[in-house]
Protein backbone atom coordinates (compact mmCIF):
# COMPACT_ATOMS: atom_id res chain seq x y z
CA UNK A 1 0.00 0.00 0.00
CA UNK A 2 1.33 3.41 -0.97
CA UNK A 3 1.89 5.65 2.03
CA UNK A 4 2.83 9.17 2.91
CA UNK A 5 4.58 10.36 6.05
CA UNK A 6 2.80 12.66 8.47
CA UNK A 7 4.00 13.97 11.80
CA UNK A 8 2.41 14.51 15.17
CA UNK A 9 3.85 15.37 18.57
CA UNK A 10 5.25 11.84 18.88
CA UNK A 11 7.06 11.88 15.56
CA UNK A 12 6.56 10.48 12.08
CA UNK A 13 3.88 7.99 11.12
CA UNK A 14 3.14 6.26 7.83
CA UNK A 15 -0.39 7.00 6.60
CA UNK A 16 -2.11 5.46 3.55
CA UNK A 17 -1.46 7.81 0.64
CA UNK A 18 -5.16 8.13 -0.23
CA UNK A 19 -6.31 8.66 3.35
CA UNK A 20 -7.62 11.98 4.61
CA UNK A 21 -6.88 11.12 8.20
CA UNK A 22 -3.41 11.65 9.62
CA UNK A 23 -0.80 10.41 12.07
CA UNK A 24 -2.91 10.31 15.23
CA UNK A 25 -5.67 8.37 13.51
CA UNK A 26 -3.12 5.97 12.07
CA UNK A 27 -1.74 5.41 15.57
CA UNK A 28 -5.25 4.69 16.84
CA UNK A 29 -5.79 2.14 14.06
CA UNK A 30 -2.56 0.44 15.09
CA UNK A 31 -3.27 0.61 18.82
CA UNK A 32 -6.97 -0.29 18.89
CA UNK A 33 -7.88 -3.05 16.40
CA UNK A 34 -10.46 -4.26 18.91
CA UNK A 35 -13.97 -4.74 17.51
CA UNK A 36 -13.91 -3.84 13.84
CA UNK A 37 -16.71 -1.38 14.61
CA UNK A 38 -16.81 2.24 13.48
CA UNK A 39 -18.46 5.32 15.04
CA UNK A 40 -22.18 5.68 14.36
CA UNK A 41 -22.94 8.10 11.50
CA UNK A 42 -24.96 10.29 13.91
CA UNK A 43 -21.91 10.64 16.14
CA UNK A 44 -19.77 11.57 13.14
CA UNK A 45 -22.41 14.09 12.05
CA UNK A 46 -22.43 15.61 15.53
CA UNK A 47 -18.64 15.86 15.70
CA UNK A 48 -18.29 17.43 12.27
CA UNK A 49 -21.12 19.85 13.04
CA UNK A 50 -19.25 20.95 16.16
CA UNK A 51 -16.08 21.52 14.12
CA UNK A 52 -17.94 23.54 11.52
CA UNK A 53 -19.63 25.70 14.13
CA UNK A 54 -16.36 26.15 16.02
CA UNK A 55 -14.70 27.47 12.87
CA UNK A 56 -17.54 29.95 12.34
CA UNK A 57 -17.50 31.00 16.00
CA UNK A 58 -13.73 31.48 15.97
CA UNK A 59 -13.98 33.57 12.80
CA UNK A 60 -16.64 35.71 14.45
CA UNK A 61 -14.29 36.50 17.35
CA UNK A 62 -11.49 37.31 14.91
CA UNK A 63 -9.24 34.58 16.22
CA UNK A 64 -9.35 32.31 13.15
CA UNK A 65 -8.29 33.81 9.79
CA UNK A 66 -11.24 33.92 7.45
CA UNK A 67 -9.58 31.99 4.61
CA UNK A 68 -8.61 29.15 6.94
CA UNK A 69 -12.02 29.16 8.62
CA UNK A 70 -13.88 29.20 5.32
CA UNK A 71 -11.91 26.19 4.10
CA UNK A 72 -12.73 24.26 7.28
CA UNK A 73 -16.41 25.14 6.93
CA UNK A 74 -16.42 24.07 3.28
CA UNK A 75 -14.72 20.77 4.14
CA UNK A 76 -17.23 20.19 6.94
CA UNK A 77 -20.12 20.82 4.56
CA UNK A 78 -18.77 18.13 2.24
CA UNK A 79 -18.57 15.67 5.11
CA UNK A 80 -22.05 16.56 6.31
CA UNK A 81 -23.29 15.85 2.78
CA UNK A 82 -21.96 12.31 3.13
CA UNK A 83 -18.56 12.56 1.51
CA UNK A 84 -15.48 10.89 3.04
CA UNK A 85 -17.64 8.89 5.47
CA UNK A 86 -15.17 6.02 5.15
CA UNK A 87 -12.45 8.17 6.71
CA UNK A 88 -13.93 7.92 10.21
CA UNK A 89 -12.24 4.71 11.19
CA UNK A 90 -11.40 4.68 14.90
CA UNK A 91 -12.74 1.74 16.90
CA UNK A 92 -15.22 2.70 19.66
CA UNK A 93 -12.96 0.84 22.09
CA UNK A 94 -10.14 3.35 22.06
CA UNK A 95 -8.13 5.63 24.30
CA UNK A 96 -10.19 7.28 27.02
CA UNK A 97 -12.41 10.34 26.55
CA UNK A 98 -12.45 10.00 22.75
CA UNK A 99 -9.23 11.81 21.84
CA UNK A 100 -8.64 9.47 18.90
CA UNK A 101 -12.10 10.10 17.46
CA UNK A 102 -11.75 13.85 17.96
CA UNK A 103 -8.38 13.86 16.21
CA UNK A 104 -9.75 11.66 13.43
CA UNK A 105 -12.26 14.43 12.70
CA UNK A 106 -9.65 17.17 13.07
CA UNK A 107 -7.26 15.47 10.65
CA UNK A 108 -9.85 14.64 8.00
CA UNK A 109 -11.17 18.19 8.04
CA UNK A 110 -7.67 19.67 8.01
CA UNK A 111 -6.50 17.61 5.05
CA UNK A 112 -9.62 18.22 3.00
CA UNK A 113 -9.52 21.95 3.82
CA UNK A 114 -5.90 22.01 2.69
CA UNK A 115 -6.92 20.56 -0.67
CA UNK A 116 -9.60 23.22 -1.00
CA UNK A 117 -6.86 25.81 -0.43
CA UNK A 118 -4.77 24.22 -3.17
CA UNK A 119 -2.34 22.61 -0.73
CA UNK A 120 -1.23 19.03 -0.21
CA UNK A 121 -2.56 16.81 2.53
CA UNK A 122 -0.28 16.92 5.52
CA UNK A 123 0.93 20.49 4.87
CA UNK A 124 -0.03 21.47 8.39
CA UNK A 125 2.18 24.54 8.43
CA UNK A 126 -0.71 26.27 6.70
CA UNK A 127 -3.72 24.67 8.40
CA UNK A 128 -3.25 22.44 11.43
CA UNK A 129 -5.65 19.83 12.92
CA UNK A 130 -5.00 21.05 16.47
CA UNK A 131 -4.25 24.73 16.02
CA UNK A 132 -7.08 25.52 13.62
CA UNK A 133 -9.71 22.77 13.38
CA UNK A 134 -9.58 22.14 17.15
CA UNK A 135 -9.23 25.82 18.08
CA UNK A 136 -10.85 26.73 21.43
CA UNK A 137 -11.83 23.10 21.92
CA UNK A 138 -10.77 20.03 23.83
CA UNK A 139 -11.75 16.43 23.37
CA UNK A 140 -13.19 16.79 26.85
CA UNK A 141 -15.91 19.24 25.83
CA UNK A 142 -16.31 18.15 22.19
CA UNK A 143 -17.17 14.51 22.91
CA UNK A 144 -19.92 15.04 25.54
CA UNK A 145 -21.39 17.72 23.28
CA UNK A 146 -21.29 15.31 20.34
CA UNK A 147 -23.01 12.61 22.39
CA UNK A 148 -25.78 15.08 23.26
CA UNK A 149 -26.27 16.18 19.65
CA UNK A 150 -26.17 12.61 18.30
CA UNK A 151 -28.71 11.52 20.91
CA UNK A 152 -31.05 14.37 20.07
CA UNK A 153 -30.71 13.63 16.36
CA UNK A 154 -31.53 9.95 16.85
CA UNK A 155 -34.36 10.43 19.32
CA UNK A 156 -36.76 11.99 16.81
CA UNK A 157 -36.99 8.96 14.48
CA UNK A 158 -37.15 6.58 17.44
CA UNK A 159 -40.00 8.56 18.99
CA UNK A 160 -41.76 8.56 15.63
CA UNK A 161 -41.57 4.76 15.42
CA UNK A 162 -42.78 4.35 19.00
CA UNK A 163 -45.72 6.61 18.26
CA UNK A 164 -46.50 4.42 15.24
CA UNK A 165 -46.41 1.31 17.43
CA UNK A 166 -48.68 2.98 19.95
CA UNK A 167 -51.17 3.84 17.20
CA UNK A 168 -51.11 0.30 15.84
CA UNK A 169 -51.72 -1.20 19.29
CA UNK A 170 -54.52 1.28 19.94
CA UNK A 171 -56.14 0.33 16.64
CA UNK A 172 -55.98 -3.34 17.60
CA UNK A 173 -57.46 -2.50 21.00
CA UNK A 174 -60.47 -0.96 19.28
CA UNK A 175 -60.74 -3.80 16.76
CA UNK A 176 -60.64 -6.49 19.44
CA UNK A 177 -62.65 -4.73 22.15
CA UNK A 178 -65.74 -6.91 21.65
CA UNK A 179 -63.82 -10.17 22.08
CA UNK A 180 -64.19 -11.71 25.54
CA UNK A 181 -61.55 -14.12 26.78
CA UNK A 182 -60.19 -15.64 29.93
CA UNK A 183 -57.66 -13.54 31.77
CA UNK A 184 -54.58 -15.24 33.17
CA UNK A 185 -52.49 -14.50 36.23
CA UNK A 186 -49.56 -16.73 37.23
CA UNK A 187 -50.29 -18.36 33.83
CA UNK A 188 -53.43 -19.77 35.44
CA UNK A 189 -57.12 -19.10 34.78
CA UNK A 190 -58.30 -15.71 36.00
CA UNK A 191 -61.40 -13.56 35.60
CA UNK A 192 -62.56 -12.52 32.12
CA UNK A 193 -60.98 -9.70 30.18
CA UNK A 194 -61.54 -8.27 26.73
CA UNK A 195 -58.81 -8.79 24.15
CA UNK A 196 -59.07 -5.08 23.45
CA UNK A 197 -58.23 -4.32 27.07
CA UNK A 198 -55.03 -6.37 26.80
CA UNK A 199 -53.93 -4.50 23.68
CA UNK A 200 -54.98 -1.17 25.17
CA UNK A 201 -52.65 -1.80 28.10
CA UNK A 202 -49.81 -2.49 25.67
CA UNK A 203 -50.50 0.81 23.90
CA UNK A 204 -50.52 2.68 27.22
CA UNK A 205 -47.19 1.17 28.23
CA UNK A 206 -45.55 2.24 24.98
CA UNK A 207 -47.04 5.73 25.35
CA UNK A 208 -45.49 6.06 28.80
CA UNK A 209 -42.12 4.88 27.50
CA UNK A 210 -42.30 7.41 24.67
CA UNK A 211 -43.11 10.18 27.12
CA UNK A 212 -40.21 9.03 29.29
CA UNK A 213 -37.81 9.41 26.37
CA UNK A 214 -39.20 12.86 25.62
CA UNK A 215 -38.51 13.85 29.22
CA UNK A 216 -34.79 13.18 28.65
CA UNK A 217 -34.54 15.93 26.03
CA UNK A 218 -34.19 19.05 28.25
CA UNK A 219 -30.99 17.80 29.91
CA UNK A 220 -29.52 16.82 26.54
CA UNK A 221 -30.01 20.39 25.31
CA UNK A 222 -27.59 21.75 27.94
CA UNK A 223 -24.12 21.89 26.41
CA UNK A 224 -20.76 22.12 28.13
CA UNK A 225 -18.98 23.23 24.96
CA UNK A 226 -16.41 25.90 25.78
CA UNK A 227 -15.31 24.21 29.00
CA UNK A 228 -12.27 22.88 27.11
CA UNK A 229 -9.93 20.66 29.14
CA UNK A 230 -11.34 20.65 32.69
CA UNK A 231 -14.32 22.99 32.56
CA UNK A 232 -12.48 26.27 33.18
CA UNK A 233 -12.78 27.39 29.56
CA UNK A 234 -9.04 27.86 29.16
CA UNK A 235 -8.20 28.99 25.59
CA UNK A 236 -11.88 29.66 24.81
CA UNK A 237 -13.07 33.27 25.02
CA UNK A 238 -16.52 33.97 26.49
CA UNK A 239 -17.53 35.43 23.12
CA UNK A 240 -16.62 32.12 21.49
CA UNK A 241 -18.84 30.17 23.90
CA UNK A 242 -21.80 32.43 23.19
CA UNK A 243 -21.21 32.27 19.45
CA UNK A 244 -20.76 28.51 19.58
CA UNK A 245 -24.14 27.89 21.20
CA UNK A 246 -25.78 30.18 18.66
CA UNK A 247 -24.08 28.48 15.71
CA UNK A 248 -24.95 25.00 16.93
CA UNK A 249 -28.57 26.01 17.49
CA UNK A 250 -28.84 27.20 13.89
CA UNK A 251 -26.97 24.21 12.48
CA UNK A 252 -28.97 21.55 14.32
CA UNK A 253 -32.36 23.18 14.80
CA UNK A 254 -32.31 22.20 18.47
CA UNK A 255 -33.00 24.87 21.14
CA UNK A 256 -29.59 24.45 22.75
CA UNK A 257 -28.37 26.31 25.81
CA UNK A 258 -25.07 26.63 27.60
CA UNK A 259 -24.80 24.65 30.79
CA UNK A 260 -24.84 26.74 33.95
CA UNK A 261 -21.86 24.73 35.20
CA UNK A 262 -19.30 23.69 32.61
CA UNK A 263 -17.47 21.57 35.16
CA UNK A 264 -20.57 19.53 35.91
CA UNK A 265 -21.36 19.09 32.22
CA UNK A 266 -17.96 17.50 31.69
CA UNK A 267 -17.88 15.29 34.77
CA UNK A 268 -21.48 14.13 35.06
CA UNK A 269 -22.90 11.55 32.64
CA UNK A 270 -26.40 11.72 34.16
CA UNK A 271 -28.18 12.85 30.95
CA UNK A 272 -26.77 9.85 29.10
CA UNK A 273 -27.50 7.48 31.95
CA UNK A 274 -31.09 8.75 32.10
CA UNK A 275 -31.52 8.26 28.36
CA UNK A 276 -29.95 4.82 28.47
CA UNK A 277 -32.09 3.67 31.39
CA UNK A 278 -35.22 4.93 29.63
CA UNK A 279 -34.21 3.01 26.52
CA UNK A 280 -33.84 -0.03 28.78
CA UNK A 281 -37.30 0.51 30.27
CA UNK A 282 -38.72 0.76 26.76
CA UNK A 283 -36.96 -2.46 25.82
CA UNK A 284 -38.32 -4.19 28.91
CA UNK A 285 -41.90 -3.32 27.99
CA UNK A 286 -41.41 -4.06 24.31
CA UNK A 287 -39.90 -7.44 25.13
CA UNK A 288 -42.71 -8.18 27.57
CA UNK A 289 -45.30 -7.44 24.88
CA UNK A 290 -43.45 -9.63 22.40
CA UNK A 291 -43.42 -12.45 24.96
CA UNK A 292 -47.17 -12.11 25.51
CA UNK A 293 -47.82 -12.29 21.78
CA UNK A 294 -45.69 -15.42 21.51
CA UNK A 295 -47.72 -17.03 24.29
CA UNK A 296 -51.09 -15.98 22.89
CA UNK A 297 -50.09 -17.25 19.44
CA UNK A 298 -48.54 -20.50 20.68
CA UNK A 299 -49.65 -23.73 19.04
CA UNK A 300 -51.51 -23.71 16.79
CA UNK A 301 -52.77 -27.09 17.99
CA UNK A 302 -50.94 -27.53 21.28
CA UNK A 303 -50.75 -23.97 22.58
CA UNK A 304 -53.11 -21.11 23.42
CA UNK A 305 -53.80 -20.13 19.80
CA UNK A 306 -55.90 -17.13 20.80
CA UNK A 307 -54.26 -14.90 18.20
CA UNK A 308 -52.47 -15.47 14.91
CA UNK A 309 -49.34 -13.53 14.02
CA UNK A 310 -48.54 -12.77 10.38
CA UNK A 311 -46.53 -15.54 8.71
CA UNK A 312 -43.38 -13.94 7.34
CA UNK A 313 -41.09 -16.91 6.64
CA UNK A 314 -40.83 -20.70 7.02
CA UNK A 315 -40.13 -21.63 10.62
CA UNK A 316 -38.06 -24.77 10.28
CA UNK A 317 -35.50 -26.38 8.03
CA UNK A 318 -36.80 -29.85 8.92
CA UNK A 319 -40.49 -29.49 9.89
CA UNK A 320 -42.63 -28.63 6.84
CA UNK A 321 -45.35 -26.07 7.36
CA UNK A 322 -44.01 -24.80 10.67
CA UNK A 323 -44.42 -21.06 11.20
CA UNK A 324 -42.63 -19.30 14.07
CA UNK A 325 -43.28 -15.93 15.77
CA UNK A 326 -40.16 -14.55 14.07
CA UNK A 327 -40.80 -10.83 14.51
CA UNK A 328 -41.52 -11.27 18.22
CA UNK A 329 -38.33 -13.33 18.57
CA UNK A 330 -36.28 -10.67 16.79
CA UNK A 331 -37.81 -8.07 19.08
CA UNK A 332 -36.77 -10.04 22.14
CA UNK A 333 -33.17 -10.22 20.90
CA UNK A 334 -33.01 -6.49 20.26
CA UNK A 335 -34.48 -5.78 23.68
CA UNK A 336 -31.91 -8.01 25.38
CA UNK A 337 -29.13 -6.16 23.55
CA UNK A 338 -30.46 -2.76 24.60
CA UNK A 339 -30.60 -3.93 28.21
CA UNK A 340 -26.98 -5.06 27.94
CA UNK A 341 -25.94 -1.74 26.44
CA UNK A 342 -27.58 0.07 29.33
CA UNK A 343 -25.52 -1.93 31.80
CA UNK A 344 -22.35 -0.85 29.97
CA UNK A 345 -23.47 2.80 30.05
CA UNK A 346 -24.26 2.54 33.76
CA UNK A 347 -20.80 1.21 34.60
CA UNK A 348 -19.11 3.73 32.31
CA UNK A 349 -21.04 6.65 33.84
CA UNK A 350 -19.99 5.58 37.31
CA UNK A 351 -16.34 5.28 36.24
CA UNK A 352 -15.76 9.03 35.92
CA UNK A 353 -12.89 10.42 37.96
CA UNK A 354 -12.35 13.98 39.14
CA UNK A 355 -12.72 16.42 36.23
CA UNK A 356 -13.44 13.92 33.45
CA UNK A 357 -15.19 10.71 32.52
CA UNK A 358 -12.81 8.89 30.19
CA UNK A 359 -15.37 6.22 29.28
CA UNK A 360 -17.33 8.50 26.96
CA UNK A 361 -16.52 6.56 23.75
CA UNK A 362 -18.19 3.51 25.27
CA UNK A 363 -21.19 5.58 26.34
CA UNK A 364 -21.50 7.09 22.87
CA UNK A 365 -21.36 3.80 21.03
CA UNK A 366 -23.84 2.01 23.28
CA UNK A 367 -26.34 4.86 23.18
CA UNK A 368 -26.26 5.28 19.41
CA UNK A 369 -26.32 1.53 18.83
CA UNK A 370 -29.28 1.08 21.18
CA UNK A 371 -31.30 3.84 19.55
CA UNK A 372 -30.51 2.54 16.06
CA UNK A 373 -31.53 -1.07 16.65
CA UNK A 374 -34.53 -0.12 18.79
CA UNK A 375 -35.82 2.25 16.11
CA UNK A 376 -35.45 -0.38 13.36
CA UNK A 377 -36.92 -3.09 15.57
CA UNK A 378 -40.00 -1.07 16.49
CA UNK A 379 -40.63 -0.21 12.84
CA UNK A 380 -40.49 -3.84 11.68
CA UNK A 381 -42.38 -5.15 14.73
CA UNK A 382 -45.19 -2.71 13.99
CA UNK A 383 -45.33 -3.24 10.24
CA UNK A 384 -44.71 -6.99 10.04
CA UNK A 385 -46.39 -8.17 13.24
CA UNK A 386 -48.78 -5.88 15.10
CA UNK A 387 -50.80 -4.57 12.16
CA UNK A 388 -51.48 -8.09 10.86
CA UNK A 389 -52.59 -9.78 14.10
CA UNK A 390 -55.93 -11.59 13.95
CA UNK A 391 -57.96 -13.24 16.75
CA UNK A 392 -59.33 -16.75 16.97
CA UNK A 393 -62.65 -15.76 18.52
CA UNK A 394 -63.98 -19.31 18.85
CA UNK A 395 -60.89 -20.39 20.80
CA UNK A 396 -61.21 -17.36 23.11
CA UNK A 397 -64.88 -18.15 23.72
CA UNK A 398 -64.20 -21.80 24.56
CA UNK A 399 -61.40 -20.94 26.97
CA UNK A 400 -63.64 -18.40 28.68
CA UNK A 401 -66.48 -20.87 29.13
CA UNK A 402 -64.10 -23.47 30.58
CA UNK A 403 -62.16 -21.06 32.78
CA UNK A 404 -62.16 -21.64 36.52
CA UNK A 405 -61.70 -17.91 36.90
CA UNK A 406 -65.42 -17.42 36.34
CA UNK A 407 -66.06 -18.72 39.84
CA UNK A 408 -64.71 -15.42 41.19
CA UNK A 409 -67.97 -13.71 40.32
CA UNK A 410 -69.82 -16.01 42.72
CA UNK A 411 -67.75 -15.11 45.77
CA UNK A 412 -69.73 -11.95 46.74
CA UNK A 413 -72.94 -14.03 46.73
CA UNK A 414 -72.04 -17.50 48.09
CA UNK A 415 -68.70 -16.77 49.78
CA UNK A 416 -65.05 -17.42 48.99
CA UNK A 417 -64.89 -20.94 50.44
CA UNK A 418 -68.00 -22.18 48.67
CA UNK A 419 -66.72 -20.68 45.41
CA UNK A 420 -63.34 -22.38 45.87
CA UNK A 421 -65.12 -25.72 46.40
CA UNK A 422 -66.97 -25.26 43.12
CA UNK A 423 -63.69 -24.54 41.36
CA UNK A 424 -62.13 -27.73 42.75
CA UNK A 425 -65.12 -29.82 41.73
CA UNK A 426 -65.06 -28.32 38.24
CA UNK A 427 -61.39 -29.19 37.88
CA UNK A 428 -61.95 -32.80 39.00
CA UNK A 429 -65.23 -33.48 37.22
CA UNK A 430 -64.70 -31.47 34.08
CA UNK A 431 -68.10 -29.86 34.53
CA UNK A 432 -68.52 -26.14 33.97
CA UNK A 433 -69.01 -23.67 36.82
CA UNK A 434 -72.54 -23.06 35.60
CA UNK A 435 -73.43 -26.75 35.62
CA UNK A 436 -72.23 -27.26 39.19
CA UNK A 437 -74.05 -24.21 40.58
CA UNK A 438 -77.32 -25.33 39.04
CA UNK A 439 -76.86 -28.97 40.11
CA UNK A 440 -76.28 -27.88 43.71
CA UNK A 441 -79.15 -25.39 43.51
CA UNK A 442 -76.95 -22.62 44.85
CA UNK A 443 -78.71 -20.08 42.61
CA UNK A 444 -81.73 -19.85 40.40
CA UNK A 445 -80.98 -20.00 36.71
CA UNK A 446 -82.22 -16.44 36.17
CA UNK A 447 -80.01 -15.06 38.92
CA UNK A 448 -77.01 -17.03 37.68
CA UNK A 449 -77.49 -15.89 34.09
CA UNK A 450 -77.58 -12.28 35.25
CA UNK A 451 -74.40 -12.28 37.30
CA UNK A 452 -72.43 -14.61 35.01
CA UNK A 453 -72.64 -12.39 31.95
CA UNK A 454 -68.93 -12.00 31.05
CA UNK A 455 -69.51 -8.54 29.58
CA UNK A 456 -70.28 -7.28 33.08
CA UNK A 457 -67.10 -8.80 34.45
CA UNK A 458 -64.70 -6.65 32.48
CA UNK A 459 -65.65 -3.32 34.03
CA UNK A 460 -65.40 -2.00 37.63
CA UNK A 461 -68.11 -2.90 40.11
CA UNK A 462 -70.25 -5.88 41.15
CA UNK A 463 -72.44 -7.71 38.60
CA UNK A 464 -76.04 -6.70 39.25
CA UNK A 465 -78.64 -9.29 40.11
Amino acid sequence: MATRIEKDSMGEMAVPANAYYGAQTARALHNFPISGLKPHPAFVWATVTIKKCAAKANMSTGRLPSDIGAAIVAAADELLAGELADQFVVDPFQAGAGTSHNMNANEVLANRALELLGRKRGDFSVLHPNDHVNMAQSTNDVIPTAIRLASLEMLDPLLEQLEGLERALTAKAREFDHILKSGRTHLQDAVPIRMGQEFGAYAAAIRKNREGLESCIPDLLELGIGGTAVGTGLNAEPAYITAMIAELTVATGFPLVASEDLFEAMQNMDPFLALSSTLRRTAVNLGRIANDLRLLASGPRTGLDEITLPAIQPGSSIMPGKINPSMAEMTNMVCFQVMGCDQAVLLAAQAGQLELNVMMPLISWNLTFSMEILKNCVQKFTESCITGITVNEERCRRYLEESLGLVTVLAPYIGYNASAAIAKESLVSGKSIREIVLEQKLMAIEELDTIMQPEHLTEPGLPKQ
